[in-house]
């Protein structure tokens, strides 16, 4: 796990809380986004061979993982730290996760090609948005949740146990344990 100075923790907490706060402005948060940069860069860039390799960086990256887990490459995230992985994750080529707030999947999360997960939210108000401005909220993922490809998982999203989100589907709200989900915006199709 990185070490951070103390005025770097005050500015990632106000960050993680939900404050709004500067995300343009702030040298300190930039500085901790180019070294995650640099991180996912080289993850993304080793042989796919290289198994050992690509497992140690991830658990580098990611602040807290199961024992299994498997991330295709490539992936990108904003900080990484903030981000939780149980037991048996998968995730496919293409996973985004810009995770200002927590990102937080259970076990045995199965996730399809190209799927995001976004925490930053921007406000309405076009001079506030051109200033830099930023807040963000958190998304939780439960157990035994599958993504197919191409889904968009938006701020403050909970999805529970058991779901199943069609590919191309757009998670703008809460999720119920033990459905099926899709479409844009994402409605429950049926139960399980």
């Amino acid at each position: 796990m990185r070490q951070f100075t103390q005025k770097q923790l005050v500015e990632l907490e106000k960050m993680m809380s939900g404050e709004p706060y500067d995300a343009t402005g702030n040298t300190l948060l930039l500085d901790i986004l180019q070294d995650t940069q640099e991180m996912c860069r080289d993850y993304n860039n080793l042989r796919p061979s290289l198994q050992k390799e690509k497992d140690t960086l991830i658990k580098c990256i990611l602040g807290k993982t199961g024992e299994r887990l498997k991330v295709i490459q490539p992936f990108f995230c904003d900080y990484g730290f903030n981000i939780e992985v149980g037991e048996d994750f998968f995730a496919n080529t293409g996973m985004v996760i810009l995770d200002e707030a927590r990102v937080t999947f259970g076990n045995h999360v199965f996730i399809g090609p190209n799927c995001s997960f976004y925490t930053p939210c921007h406000p309405l108000d076009v001079a506030t948005r051109n200033k830099g401005v930023e807040w963000s909220l958190p998304i939780t993922v439960g157990n035994n949740v599958w993504f197919g490809g191409n889904v968009t998982v938006c701020p403050g999203v909970t999805i529970g146990d058991g779901a199943v989100i069609g590919a191309g589907s757009v998670v703008t709200h809460d999720i119920p344990a033990g459905v099926v989900a899709a479409g844009n915006p994402c409605k429950i199709i049926k139960k399980i």
